[in-house]
């Protein structure tokens, strides 16, 4: 039988001999699908002879033969091998014609019409080789798109360790990264790229749906707050951005991001980055926010402050091996660098700023007074009174310093129960004068110690032992002090209390 034959003239090396009997076979019965699929196989074994560089217009023939043949995607192993085959050559000319896409395209261009089936191995090694291939072209979204990102195998979305021992990211990681890239509006001098919002709002759910079920990938989450961005414009873009921000707001580039879109305001951009540079992240992560950092610390003659942040980013440079910008090699040469001194670490300033930041990034929840009825320094936590409805404690050491009892606070909340715990988005120390008189006042006239008691009372203000006893008071002495409204919580009922002699 010819089947036969020309498998056996292949496995000898006689591709010409194969050939041409898989040609009158064929011939003789072009409409059958065993006759294709003998003609195929030597096709293929051709297509393997030149799957190099310097024989690239040799594949190309073989490939387009294939190609004319029309094989159904029932033939996946012989699709499996020419994507063995494909990848081979394509990561060949990247190596060898780094600056030549119009090959890497023309082999696109001819693959597209075969009917590749995935996952599999064969069809990963095809995406790798042509997502390195198509990355920075026009074709990308185009490829993928004919790929399927659905088809990656498991092992697409571990990390890939580098026989130096380094590790790189994840392919798939790398798949949607770039595909959103390529979403975002491209601008170039004069003009701006186009920008398909019907596709970045078809992306936006998978991107999502990448970034939750796989956490340990770094950046699909922050290119899905920056098609957020670009979905609104300025009217409404922090209505779509916000909500989104918020989830992620321990993510230093939340906060890059959000400095971006107030890239108007330069103060509103500072805070962000102090905030960015708050949150815990690897530094080899923060080199180009430092950078930025540094810019505007220069601007505001911050010079010690400024040094700090470039010291940290040359560390991180120098240990990633990163090449090292030309305008941070100019800084370090100017006198100004030379003569200031840096410190360990921006913290303090960061934390100074920080509440700005949180206040943007919550501008859509309105804030609320209140006025600070007692205060936990040890536990960092407050009791405050909103209204005579609303009134608790919560945690403030991650917005204040500094805070005591009479001071009043802009609070933004983001949930609670009146008298219990509440979970607060910003807190930030302000006077409000007229809204302290609701709950102080002054009290004189002569204290009420009755005999054997810790406590006594000033007019109606409760004046608690520790009072007593730091100020050494005693029944019927005169004095003046100020007291705060406080809930009783066993008369249930509102009442005074001395927190000030």
């Amino acid at each position: 039988m010819p089947a036969r034959e020309i498998k056996e003239l292949r496995q000898a090396g006689k591709l010409e001999e194969a050939l041409k009997l898989a040609k009158s076979e064929l011939l003789a019965e072009p409409d059958n699908i065993w006759t294709k699929r003998n003609i195929s196989w030597v096709f293929y074994d051709n297509l393997k002879l030149n799957a190099a560089p310097e024989h690239f217009d040799n594949f190309v023939k073989w490939l387009r033969e294939v190609g004319n043949l029309h094989l159904p995607a029932e033939e996946k192993i012989l699709y499996d091998q020419i994507g063995w085959q494909l990848g081979k050559l394509v990561f060949g000319l990247i190596k060898q014609y780094p600056n030549d896409i119009q090959k890497r395209v023309l082999l696109f261009d001819i693959i597209r019409s075969f009917p590749f089936v995935g996952p599999s191995e064969a069809y990963s090694f095809l995406f790798k080789a042509f997502h390195k291939a198509l990355k920075d072209t026009d074709m990308y979204i185009e490829f993928a798109d004919w790929w399927g990102l659905q088809n990656f195998i498991a092992g697409d979305y571990q990390k890939e360790r580098l026989p130096t021992g380094k590790e790189i990211m994840a392919i798939v990681e790398q798949a949607y990264i770039s595909y959103a890239k390529h979403l975002l509006p491209k601008r170039a001098m004069f003009e701006e790229g186009g920008f398909n919002r019907e596709k970045v709002e078809e992306f936006l759910p998978v991107l999502n749906k990448i970034s939750e079920e796989h956490p340990e990938f770094l950046y699909p989450a922050y290119f899905q707050a920056k098609l957020l961005m670009a979905l609104g414009d300025k009217k409404d873009m922090l209505s779509v951005l916000l909500p989104f921000a918020r989830k992620k707001r321990n993510d230093f580039w939340v906060w890059d991001i959000l400095a971006e879109a107030f890239s108007s305001d330069e103060d509103k951009v500072f805070a962000c980055y102090c905030k960015a540079l708050i949150c815990r992240s690897p530094e080899e992560m923060l080199v180009g926010l430092r950078q930025r950092m540094a810019k505007i610390l220069i601007k505001r003659n911050l010079y010690n402050e400024a040094k700090t942040e470039i010291e940290l980013l040359l560390l991180a440079r120098q240990v990633n091996e990163y090449k090292m910008p030309n305008e941070v090699s100019d800084w370090v040469k100017q006198d100004w660098f030379k003569s200031a001194i840096s410190k360990n670490s921006n913290y303090d300033l960061y934390f100074r700023y920080a509440s700005t930041a949180e206040s943007i990034l919550f501008s859509d929840i309105p804030e609320e007074w209140v006025i600070v009825e007692f205060v936990n320094k040890g536990k960092g936590m407050l009791n405050f009174i909103s209204s005579e409805s609303k009134f608790g404690f919560f945690k403030y050491d991650r917005f204040i310093k500094n805070v005591n009892i009479g001071d009043t606070l802009k609070v933004r909340f983001q949930g609670g129960t009146s008298g219990g715990i509440f979970q607060v988005y910003t807190a930030i120390k302000e006077d409000d004068e007229g809204f302290k008189k609701q709950f102080l006042r002054e009290v004189r006239g002569e204290i009420k110690i009755q005999s054997g008691k810790p406590f006594g009372f000033l007019e109606d203000a409760y004046v608690h032992p520790t009072l007593i006893s730091k100020h050494k008071l005693y029944n019927g002495a005169k004095l003046q002090a100020k007291a705060i409204k406080t809930y009783n919580q066993e008369k249930k009922a509102w009442s005074w209390k001395v927190f000030d002699i």
